[in-house]
C-alpha cells in the first residue's frame, strides 16, 4: 500500500487552482466537477461536496495539519506571495529555526495551513 493523494477542502475550486498554480507551479492533472487533482498529489475538494459526503461542517484554520513546500530562495517566494496575494494571513513571518532552516507559515484563502521552508 502507498499514500496516493492528500486532500484539502476549498470554497472556490477555480480560485484555489489559481493560487496553487501561481505560487507553487502545481498543474491540474484531472478536473472533475468539484474535485481537482494537482501535481504532487494535492487534491482540491469543493466544500459543498465535502460537507455532503461527511455530513459535518468544515472547521476552518483547525491547525491540525499543514502543507509543506521547500524553496531555496524563500525571500523571493515571500515577495511573490505578498505581491500576488497581499491579503494573505501569516501565522509567522520569515523565521529561522535553531537548526538553521528558514520557514514561513500562512493560510490559503480557505484556512489551510501552509509552510514553506528552505531545503535541509
Amino acid at each position: 500500500m502507498r499514500l496516493k493523494n492528500f486532500l484539502i477542502v476549498v470554497k472556490d475550486i477555480e480560485k484555489a487552482k489559481k493560487f496553487y498554480h501561481d505560487l507553487f507551479g502545481l498543474e491540474v492533472i484531472l478536473d472533475n466537477d468539484g474535485n481537482v487533482i494537482l501535481m504532487e498529489g494535492l487534491v482540491l475538494q469543493a466544500e459543498k461536496y465535502w460537507k455532503e459526503f461527511l455530513g459535518r461542517d468544515v472547521i476552518v484554520k483547525n491547525n491540525s495539519s499543514e502543507l509543506y513546500f521547500e524553496e531555496p530562495n524563500i525571500e523571493a517566494f515571500i515577495e511573490k506571495l505578498k505581491s500576488l496575494y497581499p491579503e494573505t494571513e501569516f501565522v509567522n513571518e520569515l523565521m529561522t529555526h535553531s537548526w538553521g532552516q528558514k520557514v514561513v507559515r500562512f493560510y490559503d484563502s480557505d484556512g489551510n495551513l501552509i509552510e514553506v521552508g528552505t531545503p535541509m
